[in-house]
């Protein structure tokens, strides 16, 4: 499809991008899978460390250190491999029922702890593992012994996963709550990712924007990725209106900071997102985006509607 990549050469022109760039994340709106070949690999040994950080700052050290773990395994220097990291500020932690602390067989954290959840990958022998993770979190000053899921373990995982996934139940359920009052409140939350260093930034921005508007928030993230996704708890709509505000200040900061306001999914049918991404790209951007949809989908078949509106039809 010569006339697509030439298309696609301009804005969208990255380092390493291809074809396939522009189709992760397309919702739909550029083709469908009709055929895939997969390859079946082994699972790894997988051990998982739920750890309670006395503040942000511990925690996102902490972070930066696990990835350098991390780092250090894939180059076969160290034991510590570090697949993935999850993060859970204080408040969203608040949000979160004393049952779903119970079921994980973990304590409510102390107000202003930090949650970090990493997924660690292992050899058959874990120990050098654990014995590495063990000095990092000591190093870092971290008190308390972080609550495990060893190899095989697998109720142990799903507890601790299923407490992360709380998180973001208990803040939608507080909006459902809200919706009961004032059924205008809507879910109010952002996706934004911004280079790893930066994380402490991107959380202080965070706070400010929410803060300066005397709202209720919660953030919980991928930091291993340096995605962070900052929710809303909104009581009114009028909570909904300067929660907006808000997410659209981040999204400017975040872009300042080298980073995006759209990390992951749900622009095609949220405006606000929309928005974010007109402001990141520009409209020659959102040009040049219609024309590689109509190039591989000139019918406009695909996902109708997202992104998107469909060109009117000429009779």
């Amino acid at each position: 499809m010569p006339e697509v990549a030439k298309l696609s050469a301009g804005y969208f022109a990255r380092p390493g991008m291809d074809l396939i760039d522009l189709f992760v994340g397309s919702e739909g709106t550029l083709g469908i899978i009709a055929e895939a070949t997969l390859r079946v690999i082994p699972l790894p040994r997988r051990c998982l460390a739920l750890i309670i950080c006395a503040d942000d700052p511990q925690a996102l050290a902490l972070a930066a250190a696990l990835r350098a773990e991390a780092a250090e395994a894939r180059d076969r220097n160290g034991p510590l491999d570090v697949a993935a990291i999850e993060y859970v500020d204080a408040r969203a932690l608040g949000t979160v029922p004393d049952e779903a602390f119970a079921r994980a067989r973990v304590p409510r954290p102390a107000g202003g702890a930090a949650l970090l959840l990493a997924q660690v990958e292992t050899t058959a022998d874990e120990d050098p593992a654990l014995e590495r993770l063990l000095t990092v979190l000591e190093a870092h000053g971290v008190t308390g012994d972080p609550s495990l899921a060893l190899p095989g373990d697998e109720r142990g995982a799903e507890r601790l996963f299923a407490l992360r996934e709380a998180v973001p139940a208990a803040v939608n359920a507080a909006v459902a709550a809200a919706q009961t009052a004032d059924p205008r409140v809507e879910k109010t939350a952002g996706d934004f990712v911004v280079p790893v260093e930066r994380l402490g930034e991107l959380v202080a921005l965070c706070r400010s924007a929410f803060e300066g508007r005397e709202l209720d928030y919660a953030i919980w993230g991928h930091v291993s990725d340096g995605n962070l996704h900052p929710n809303v708890v909104p009581r009114s709509r009028e909570d909904v209106e300067r929660g907006r505000e808000a997410l659209v200040e981040i999204a400017h900061g975040v872009v300042a900071l080298g980073g995006a306001p759209l990390a992951e999914h749900g622009v095609g049918r949220s405006a606000l997102k929309q928005r974010l991404l007109r402001e990141l790209y520009g409209e020659d951007g959102i040009d040049q985006m219609k024309a590689v949809k109509r190039a591989l989908d000139p019918g406009w078949k695909l996902s109708p509607g997202v992104l998107f509106p469909a060109p009117r039809s000429r009779t």
